[in-house]
């Protein structure tokens, strides 16, 4: 009876033990972790840090979650052996994505202490193919993807449900073209372990060659292919998720800034010599990428590569040999400097070389790089690290980069506020997007004027260009070109200015004289109506098509249109109106008469028969003989038309007399002192 109660007991711990331990898998050496792990000297991977502040780690096919004191949380048998130089990579929303035995492991840490299955397989190479190593593993939490590097057979996408996205190699067709492994192609593969820009959604990755790619998440299309094995073949990969992509040549003590778009160096510079070839910085939320070196300094740099170095005083003995952390605010970081006993630089042709040996003591700090302000500082022999020393950690090969990793998940001495992975994340990619967005705002002053000039040079071009469009549409540049139409130009202005000097010395010729001769005042006014008709053609709302001379000019009458009447000025200072009248008369002879009207009857005239008359204006002074000329029959009139027409005409004078040739009659003198006269004249067609 009482084997068959514990029986049950045990039974029902074990069944309920996921409601009174959720964090713990349901495993009976659950509560034996001491014990299980007790003066192994297990070596453990290299750490990942949580964002609830667990430290997971990787100890043969154990996967452990360490709370930051030390002490153990849960373990998880994975069933698999795990690769202790690769750390784990986070997944977020719990879960971990680690490598063991050449497979990719899926860890979902809600479900440990649960009935379903907290470890899944997401990649395995298959029977036969489980030699290929897998270098490394990215995990894109935005685009739910997982990157995986299988060497010598290339790269593949998974999503995180288990689906393949894509796969490529080192060397594809594209566009018609062969990318990738240029020098090489034998025996080119990819060498590193992929990195992601989560800004761009862009993953990075090198092959034998030294050659590095840029490539899409969604898709396995080249964006661009940079050849760096100038440097050297082997370098690291950071993203900045901010526009910039950091490459690391460890063998030359290098770091170059690339731009994420187009693969070009921005900017390089040296460093102090590192302590492996897989050391590689942190990039904060400033955009300050950090780096330590055996030199013993800290090297930050900002995005355009502005340089600053921690200490500033020199230390002979110390290094800075582990990878430094990125504090919870994103804009701090934790490093670990090492005293020595012994430091010696060996420096050849090319390379420098440190050796070091027996450390003495370490220092822990928290620095914020782009300021350089130091918040916490503590040795290995202080109150937190020597808490360390008694945990679970006690029972595990550790050393100072595992040490760091606990000081930066405890978040000791960090006066700043911690953000989520989200916002980090956030404000880094805004620096990116402001760089590659940015528009020069200047002063509202400078921007004021800058637009003021703007504006006055688009009304200027706007002027010239309605200038242009009006004499372009011009007669006279129609049949001629513009040269010739602008020298015709500068030809009437040196008349007009010829013109102005001979009118001057006229005036002060008659000025001078005490009565002016009448020879002087006609040529005076013949001198002013020449410029009128000069000033006329420059103006711009002249046709530009009726300043040429005609060899022989038209009458000054206008011809028979079938109106009943006509008016027009001449020379401003007479008017003379035609008055056609239809009548009917026999063809056997003709007669005409004269009658004078006044002023005011022709003005009545003129309103009576407004509609049927036009206006014409005299283009000089020698068209005012067109009066005494013999007036033929237009030769618009019907030629077969039986009935006559009556001619009437009007011609108005200042002063003077005026001679009229009447046909058949010879000329008649009007006195001066008549003001208006009427001329008939009465002619009748030929009957055909």
């Amino acid at each position: 009876m009482p084997a068959t109660f514990f029986l049950i007991f045990f039974l029902f711990m074990v069944a309920s033990q996921s409601t009174w331990f959720p964090n713990y898998p349901h495993y009976p050496h659950l509560f034996s972790a001491q014990e299980r792990f007790r003066n192994r000297g297990d070596r453990l991977s290299k750490p990942l840090i949580g964002d609830s502040g667990r430290i997971y780690a990787c100890s043969e096919d154990m996967l452990l979650a360490f709370e930051n004191n030390g002490s153990i949380a849960w373990f998880l048998p994975l069933g698999f052996e795990c690769n202790v130089s690769k750390a784990p990579v986070h997944g977020g929303r719990g879960k971990i994505y680690l490598i063991a035995e050449n497979r990719v492991l899926r860890i979902n840490i809600m479900k440990i202490g649960t009935s379903e299955p907290a470890v899944q397989v997401l990649f395995d190479p298959g029977p036969g193919q489980r030699g290929d190593e897998i270098v490394g593993i990215a995990v894109s939490t935005l685009c739910s993807s997982v990157i995986i590097n299988v060497k010598n057979r290339g790269l593949f996408a998974y999503l995180m449900r288990g689906q393949l996205l894509w796969s490529v190699g080192p060397v594809i067709d594209q566009y018609g073209y062969r990318q990738g492994c240029w020098k090489n192609v034998s025996d080119c593969y990819f060498a590193s372990a992929p990195v992601i820009d989560q800004c761009e959604a862009s993953v990075y990755i090198s092959n034998t060659e030294g050659e590095l790619y840029s490539l899409s998440i969604r898709s396995p299309q080249f964006k661009w292919i940079q050849d760096l094995s100038s440097f050297d073949k082997l370098y690291t990969i950071t993203p900045g998720n901010n526009g910039i992509l950091y490459v690391t040549v460890p063998v030359k003590s290098l770091i170059l800034a690339l731009d994420v778009s187009s693969g070009n160096v921005l900017w390089q510079t040296s460093i102090g010599q590192l302590s492996s070839a897989e050391s590689s910085p942190v990039v904060d939320s400033y955009g300050w990428v950090t780096i330590g070196s055996l030199d013993g300094f800290l090297y930050s740099f900002s995005p355009t590569g502005t340089l600053k170095k921690f200490p500033k005083a020199a230390v002979l003995d110390s290094v800075i040999q582990f990878s430094i952390f990125l504090d919870c605010s994103g804009y701090a970081v934790y490093f670990c400097q090492t005293e020595m006993e012994e430091k010696v630089i060996h420096i050849n042709d090319q390379f420098s070389h440190v050796s070091a040996m027996k450390p003495k003591s370490s220092i822990f700090t928290l620095i914020v790089p782009s300021t350089g302000k130091i918040y916490w500082s503590e040795s290995n022999h202080g109150p937190f690290l020597s808490s360390l020393s008694q945990s679970d950690l006690q029972n595990f090969v550790v050393d100072e980069g595992m040490l760091l990793a606990f000081v930066t998940a405890s978040k000791i001495g960090n006066q700043l506020s911690c953000r989520s992975k989200a916002l980090k994340l956030a404000s880094s990619c805004s620096q990116g997007t402001r760089k590659r967005q940015s528009v020069y705002t200047g002063n509202r002053s400078s921007i004021f004027l800058f637009l003021l000039l703007e504006s006055i040079i688009l009304v200027v071009l706007a002027v010239v260009v309605r200038f242009c469009c009006v004499f372009w549409r011009k007669k006279k540049l129609q049949d001629q070109d513009l040269g010739r139409f602008l020298e015709k130009r500068r030809s009437l202005q040196l008349k007009k200015k010829a013109f102005d000097r001979t009118i001057t010395e006229l005036e002060h010729k008659a000025t001078e004289e005490a009565v002016a001769t009448e020879e002087t005042k006609e040529e005076l006014g013949k001198l002013v109506r020449e410029r009128q008709g000069i000033e006329r053609k420059l103006s711009t709302t002249y046709s530009l098509g009726r300043d040429e001379r005609v060899s022989n000019p038209k009458s000054v009458l206008p011809l028979y249109t079938g109106r009943p009447s006509y008016s027009f000025q001449r020379a401003k200072k007479g008017s003379v109106t035609i008055f056609y009248t239809l009548s009917n008369t026999s063809s056997e002879g003709s007669s005409g008469e004269r009658e004078y009207v006044s002023d005011s009857e022709v003005e009545e005239e003129h309103v009576v028969k407004g509609k049927g008359k036009a206006a014409i204006e005299d283009e000089s002074s020698s068209n005012d003989e067109q009066l005494g000329r013999k007036y033929q029959r237009s030769p618009l009139k019907p030629a077969s038309s039986s009935k006559g027409y009556t001619e009437s005409l009007f011609v108005e004078q200042e002063s003077g007399e005026e001679n009229f040739q009447d046909e058949g009659k010879g000329v008649k003198t009007v006195p001066s002192s008549s003001r208006s006269i009427w001329l008939k004249r009465r002619t009748f067609s030929s009957l055909n």
